[in-house]
């Protein structure tokens, strides 16, 4: 047997090769990634010019908005290169020292619960600075965070129970194809 691979026919190659289409994709989320690294910049910048100024409450929910850009920036990070690595090419970073802990065993599945909870988290920190700030927002309004924060909890769960029924099998089942 030889170790070259083989061959595809031309409908299968221009399929295949159409998975490079999503590079302009990650391109520009990188793109997006330097606008949250600016943005984060700025309102750090903000906080130090204005520490002495600010009240406890105020302080509070700008390092809360800190936290948000950060946490969305890894959620940038994590589709950038979880979904390269998974859609479009390897990254070759085997035994490289800052390879990912997550990345060695990501897969689509694996992704879109890593991505829930990712949102989850995000959803979390816009509902504390609303909490925090609970006087200057509308009943409604609150009401609509908390439906919306608990949608993504149940969606994260219903995923990672379908993905862990995916991967493992049903319980007392057959185990299921591994992705």
């Amino acid at each position: 047997m030889s170790n070259q691979p083989r061959r595809l026919g031309p409908l299968a190659s221009v399929i295949f090769s159409s998975r490079w289409l999503q590079l302009p994709l990650y391109l520009g989320l990188i793109v997006a990634q330097a606008v949250y690294v600016y943005h984060f910049g700025v309102e750090v910048w903000h906080l130090v010019a204005h520490a002495t100024e600010y009240d406890e409450t105020k302080f509070m929910l700008v390092v809360l908005g800190l936290i948000d850009v950060v946490m969305i920036s890894n959620l940038l990070i994590m589709v950038i290169v979880g979904g390269y690595e998974t859609f479009v090419s390897r990254l070759g970073l085997d035994n490289h020292p800052d390879e990912p802990e997550w990345l060695d065993h990501v897969n689509a599945g694996v992704l879109k619960v890593k991505l829930s909870m990712a949102l989850i988290s995000i959803s979390s920190i816009h509902l504390l600075k609303t909490f925090i700030d609970a006087d200057q927002r509308a009943p409604n309004t609150i009401m609509w965070q908390v439906i919306i924060h608990l949608a993504f909890l149940l969606s994260a769960v219903a995923m990672a129970y379908v993905d862990k029924l995916v991967s493992h099998g049903a319980p007392g089942g057959a185990p299921g194809k591994a992705h």
